[in-house]
């Protein structure tokens, strides 16, 4: 018997284009909204592999979370460990603590659909900052969560 496949949302072609150039603008030291570009080494291929996030702050914490699951920058988390992220010339290095804890998942995610439910609500299957608490923690096991501690 298969396993159900976890959660993830593809990017369609308007979706990578669209990514590419928040990606750039990243890059150039342009943010909006607060996006940054991740890098993140690939699991497979060692190779270092961006795309654009949007960094959530909660009490003086740093957080990733995958708004359309269990991405490959996801997967590549797991394996790496940290990663980098980049605005202009300003480069944070990181490591990462995955939050495996529905509640205190929940709690990540309501805020994180606060700041930025105007662009990701579309992946969250009707859950939105407004939701229960039991419905934020339904949806926390489809959304990945990294806590982020900065490398000197």
């Amino acid at each position: 018997m298969n396993a159900p496949k976890p959660y993830y949302v593809q990017a369609g072609p308007l979706g990578i284009r669209f990514n590419a150039l928040i990606g750039k603008l990243a890059r150039l030291g342009m943010s909006l909204a607060g996006t940054a570009e991740l890098s993140v080494r690939g699991r497979t291929s060692g190779m270092m592999q961006r795309i654009p996030v949007n960094p959530y702050h909660q009490d003086g914490t740093q957080y990733l979370v995958s708004a359309r699951g269990h991405s490959q920058w996801v997967r590549n988390m797991r394996a790496a460990g940290g990663g980098e992220l980049r605005l202009g010339r300003t480069v944070q290095t990181f490591t990462v603590t995955e939050i495996t804890d529905p509640t205190e998942q929940a709690v990540v995610l309501r805020g994180y659909l606060k700041k930025w439910g105007w662009e990701v609500n579309r992946f969250f299957n009707g859950v939105t900052a407004k939701s229960s608490e039991p419905e934020l923690r339904a949806a926390a096991p489809d959304h990945p969560v990294f806590r982020i501690t900065l490398t000197p």
